[in-house]
């Protein structure tokens, strides 16, 4: 075996090394609820509602049709979780921006207090993580009713006058391009969790 050939063959091994490490890894079922990320045999669609975006637009069904829509409750005077999620949420979003599933991405965060989040007031705060991503707010019982589609619980914790805080799931909902509900993103979570379940069901479904 002449030098040349050797050469050769150290490169492809390399190369075939190197690949191999940069391959997103693709998870099974059981792995991605190992990882956090819960699957529903069946997506579940929505039954009809209508809230409103930030630009004081309906926001019906149609909008979480034809793109991945992953949907985090929160609320604009959340001290933690929800500044801390919507961060993480932006890292993940630029990372996708870097790879094949960011064209038809969209981030959605839903209030969850609806007497103080005014369309206005989502807008600052929702684009001070992401200019792309959306805000969605409502009357009480239709945020409820989704809230409830997708199992998300959420209470307001008594206080005087505007002193108060509201109680709410971390998860993070996904949603396919049908518009169905498919599975979610259990809290707590983290870019790991994120990235390597987001990739796995983009490559997969």
């Amino acid at each position: 075996m002449t030098v040349g050939v050797v050469v050769i063959l150290v490169c492809l091994f390399v190369g075939f090394f190197v690949y191999g490490l940069s391959k997103p890894k693709i998870l099974s079922d059981s792995e991605l609820k190992t990882n956090g990320t819960f699957l529903f045999k069946n997506p579940r669609s929505f039954k009809a509602f209508t809230l409103l975006d930030y630009n004081n637009q309906p926001f019906t069904s149609a909008n979480l049709q034809g793109k991945w829509s992953l949907v985090f409750f929160g609320f604009t005077y959340c001290p933690d979780v929800c500044p801390t999620t919507l961060a993480l949420l932006n890292r993940f979003y630029q990372q996708q921006l870097e790879g094949d599933y960011a064209e038809d991405l969209q981030i959605v965060l839903v209030s969850v207090d609806p007497a103080r989040d005014t369309p206005e007031k989502l807008y600052d705060y929702v684009r001070f993580f992401n200019k792309d991503f959306v805000g969605v707010t409502g009357e009480f019982l239709d945020l409820h009713r989704f809230a409830t589609q997708l199992n998300i619980p959420f209470s307001k914790t008594p206080g005087g006058g505007e002193n108060y805080t509201v109680e709410h799931s971390g998860n993070i909902a996904i949603i396919n391009p049908n518009g169905h509900y498919m599975g979610f993103f259990r809290s707590p979570i983290d870019l790991s969790q994120l990235n390597v379940g987001y990739t796995s069901i983009r490559a997969t479904r």
